[in-house]
């Protein structure tokens, strides 16, 4: 999964923090030992966490944002999981993307700082391959040129006609596992919210130097033309392939490797968000029994979710 995949991962559903509250008695830990982590053996997108102040458990679940309808499936225990539990989080509520107010709101912070374009960080045949590819799909590139790069990297290999990226449903071939969920709650008459907000999400691109970005989406577009860069199979049927497996340390493996190379990508966007969810999960265990369904990249690893809780002394086990 290269990165302008991960890019998708974590743009795909737009959502900000909740500032992570982190109790007296309990905060995430700095460090973990690789022992908390899942191993490769660990082969669950459904997990079990217990706490002795619980009279009820809560469950984590791994998402992909979008996968391919074909590839779709949904295991009966994460039915039964929302089923015996009083609400569900998702990295944001996945109803606010389907909200035009709100995405109207957001629409003037989807675009770069100042005057800058996409044409003034590229070399011109590499701004020119993007500019044909964005045009093949029908959105030429004065619409485009002043938006963020990882907003572009994300509508690439989408079908901008079934409403992209950021559309419900399987109209386009996609499917999001997040709105899929949402439609289980909102039958079983579940709360549903997030851990984070949109704003903050938008927040963390800036951090991202744009060049960077710009790399990144030049790389999409070229993968997706089917230009030789090496990767054989595609970036997307890489990361389908283990969601399948239910390969969670995997996932957590190849975004480090993957991450390589592009400064504190990993860290801003996948340990920090961690480590601020953590300590909201572990205020709500005893009070609200509930599943956080987040993306599966998140769960593994000594980093991850569930290295972080188990180092807190919280009971986290796989659900086959």
């Amino acid at each position: 999964m290269h990165i302008h995949r991960l890019v998708l991962v974590f743009i795909a559903v737009l959502v900000s923090a909740a500032a992570a509250r982190v109790t007296a008695q309990r905060a995430a830990p700095a460090a973990t030992s690789a022992s908390t982590a899942p191993t490769l053996n660990d082969t669950s997108l459904l997990w079990r966490i217990s706490d002795p102040q619980a009279e009820r458990p809560s469950y984590l679940f791994g998402t992909i944002h979008m996968i391919p309808s074909d590839d779709y499936f949904l295991e009966p225990t994460v039915v039964r999981a929302i089923n015996e539990t009083d609400e569900i989080l998702f990295e944001i509520d996945p109803r606010e993307m389907q909200n035009p107010a709100v995405m109207m709101s957001l629409m003037g912070k989807i675009n770069m700082r100042g005057d800058t374009s996409l044409e003034d960080l590229l070399p011109a045949a590499r701004y020119d391959s993007i500019a044909s590819y964005f045009s093949a799909t029908g959105l030429p590139m004065f619409m485009l040129n002043r938006m963020k790069p990882m907003f572009l990297s994300a509508m690439v290999g989408q079908d901008m006609s079934g409403g992209g990226p950021f559309g419900g449903g399987g109209s386009n071939g996609m499917q999001s596992y997040e709105f899929e969920l949402t439609k289980i709650a909102e039958a079983a008459d579940r709360p549903i919210s997030g851990l984070e907000t949109m704003d903050f999400q938008l927040s963390l691109f800036d951090s991202i130097p744009y060049t960077v970005q710009a790399d990144m989406l030049y790389k999409a577009v070229a993968a997706d033309m089917g230009e030789d860069l090496g990767t054989g199979e595609t970036d997307l049927e890489k990361m389908v392939a283990m969601y399948k497996r239910r390969a969670v340390a995997e996932m957590s493996q190849l975004i480090t490797d993957e991450s390589a190379g592009y400064g504190n990508f990993e860290e801003l966007l996948v340990v920090r968000r961690n480590a601020q969810w953590v300590p909201t999960i572990m205020e709500r265990l005893s009070a609200t029994p509930s599943v956080y369904a987040v993306g599966a990249g998140h769960l593994g690893g000594s980093s991850g979710v569930i290295a972080l809780l188990r180092a807190n002394g919280i009971t986290v086990e796989p659900v086959y």
